[in-house]
C-alpha cells in the first residue's frame, strides 16, 4: 500500500512540475511568432482625395483614439487605459509615416497584412488580441485607410517618437497562444456591402467599426473571425477601464426591452449616437464616444441590424464610481456627474487635456460656450454635446472648476 502511494504521490509531482514548467515557460516567453504566416501582399494603392476622406473617417472611428498621442498630436503611439488590468499594461505603435519608428518604410501590402491577418509583415509576431483585425472590411475601405496613412494629414506626419513595449499578463500571453490565432490573408475579394438593404450595411458597421467586440460578455471568449459566436453577442458586459482605470461595463444593444434597447426608438438610437446622451438623460462613459462620422444612413441601418440580433436579458454590472465625487465644489461636483472625469481625468493623464482651457479661453463666455457647444470649436470631438443637456449655470460651474485644475497646474 505504501508503494502505490508513493508511486501516486510521484505521478501527482509530476504532473505538478509539467504543469508548473509550461505555465512558467507562457510566463518568461513573449507573444508568439508566426513566420510560415508571412505572406508578400502585392498592393499599391492610389491616393485620391475620395480614398483618403473615406479613410480619416474609419481611421478616426478605429485607430485614432488608441494611437493619438496628445502630446505629439499624432497618431505616434500611446498608453491603453481603457484595457481592463487583466490583459496587463499596453501601448498602442507610432503609425505616422517615419521611416523606422513609424510605418513610412512600410509598402501597401504590408499594411495591408497586418491589418488583415494580425501578424507583423517584417517579424512575423503576433499582434497582441487588443489590436483589432480587420477581417470582415471591405478591400476598397481598407485601401482608404491606407491612403489616409500616405495621405499629408498633420495625425499621420512623420513623428520620432519611441515605441513602448507592452507588458501582457500571463493571461494575454496564454490567449495569445492558445486562444487567439493569427488569420489568413484572404484569397477572394471582399465587396463593398450592400447599402440599399439597411440589416445587411448595419451589419457590416457593426463588424467593420469593431461594435460587437466591446459589446460582447467577455474579450477572452469573442470570435472575431465569426462574431455571431462571441459570447453574450451585443449582450454588453465587457469590463473596460476610463483615462483612471475606474472600471464601465459595456452596456446591451440587443433588442431586449427590460435590460437592452428594445424600446428605443430609431430617432432615441441616432439621437443618442449623434449627441451621447442616452434617452434616460446619462450620457456616455469613455471608452465609449458618440459617432461624430456615422451618416444618418449608416446609423439607421445599424440600429435595423441590430433589432435583427437574439435577444439577451442580462443586467448591466454597475460601473465603478468615485468615492469622492460628492465632495468640493459644486463645479467639481458637476464634472463628475456628468463624466468628464472619466475622459479627461482631473490631471494631465486625459485624452484631451482641460488644465490648459483656463488660459486658452480667459473670458468666462468662451469657456462656457466650448464646453456647450465643444463640436463648433473642435469638429473631430467626440465630447458628448452638452448644449441643451446641461443647463449655462452647470456649464458656468464646470467653467470655474475647469478654472481651477488649470490654475493648480500652474502653482
Amino acid at each position: 500500500m505504501k508503494s502505490f502511494f508513493k508511486v501516486l504521490g510521484l505521478i501527482v509531482l509530476g504532473v505538478v512540475l509539467v504543469i508548473a514548467g509550461f505555465v512558467g515557460f507562457i510566463a518568461m516567453s513573449g507573444l508568439p511568432e508566426y513566420p510560415d504566416k508571412l505572406k508578400k501582399v502585392d498592393l499599391k494603392v492610389e491616393v485620391t482625395p475620395a480614398r483618403v476622406a473615406k479613410g480619416r473617417k474609419i481611421a478616426t472611428m478605429l485607430c485614432n483614439q488608441c494611437h493619438f498621442d496628445p502630446a505629439t498630436k499624432k497618431l505616434s503611439g500611446n498608453e491603453l487605459k481603457e484595457l481592463p488590468a487583466e490583459f496587463g499594461t499596453a501601448f498602442s505603435k507610432n503609425i505616422t509615416q517615419h521611416p523606422t519608428k513609424g510605418i513610412g518604410g512600410w509598402t501597401d501590402g504590408e499594411i495591408a497584412f497586418i491589418l488583415r491577418t494580425g501578424v507583423h509583415p517584417k517579424t512575423g509576431l503576433y499582434v497582441p488580441p487588443w489590436m483589432p483585425k480587420f477581417l470582415h472590411m471591405a478591400d476598397e475601405d481598407l485601401k482608404s485607410v491606407i491612403a489616409f496613412l500616405r495621405s499629408d494629414d498633420p495625425l499621420v506626419a512623420p513623428s520620432d517618437a519611441e515605441n513602448r513595449e507592452s507588458s501582457p499578463t500571463l493571461l494575454a500571453k496564454g490567449l495569445a497562444r492558445f486562444m487567439f490565432k493569427p488569420y489568413d490573408y484572404p484569397s477572394a475579394p471582399i465587396p463593398l456591402p450592400d447599402t440599399s438593404n439597411p440589416v445587411s450595411f448595419g451589419k457590416y458597421i457593426a463588424f467593420n467599426y469593431d461594435c460587437f467586440t466591446c459589446h460582447s460578455g467577455d474579450f477572452k471568449e469573442m470570435d472575431v473571425q465569426t462574431p455571431e459566436k462571441s459570447l453574450d453577442f451585443f449582450g454588453g458586459g465587457n469590463r473596460m477601464g476610463d483615462i483612471n482605470g475606474k472600471l464601465v461595463t459595456t452596456p446591451n444593444l440587443t433588442p431586449d426591452e427590460a435590460t437592452g434597447i428594445g424600446k428605443w426608438t430609431q430617432d432615441q438610437f441616432m439621437r443618442t449616437m449623434r449627441t451621447g446622451v442616452k434617452p434616460d438623460g446619462s450620457v456616455f462613459m469613455f471608452p465609449m464616444v458618440r459617432a461624430t462620422y456615422l451618416t444618418d444612413l449608416e446609423l439607421r441601418s445599424l440600429y435595423a441590424y441590430l433589432r435583427t440580433v437574439p435577444t439577451i436579458n442580462k443586467a448591466e454590472v454597475a460601473n465603478d464610481t468615485y468615492a469622492d465625487a460628492a465632495n468640493g465644489s459644486r463645479g467639481r461636483q458637476l464634472y463628475y456627474k456628468y463624466e468628464c472625469v472619466r475622459c479627461h481625468s482631473t490631471t494631465d493623464s486625459g485624452v484631451v487635456s482641460v488644465l490648459g482651457a483656463n488660459e486658452k479661453y480667459p473670458e468666462d463666455s468662451t469657456l462656457v460656450d466650448v464646453i456647450l457647444n465643444n463640436h463648433v470649436y473642435f469638429p473631430d470631438s467626440f465630447m458628448p454635446m452638452f448644449n441643451g443637456h446641461v443647463s449655462t449655470d452647470d456649464a458656468m460651474q464646470l467653467a470655474a472648476y475647469v478654472r481651477e485644475l488649470g490654475k493648480k497646474k500652474g502653482s
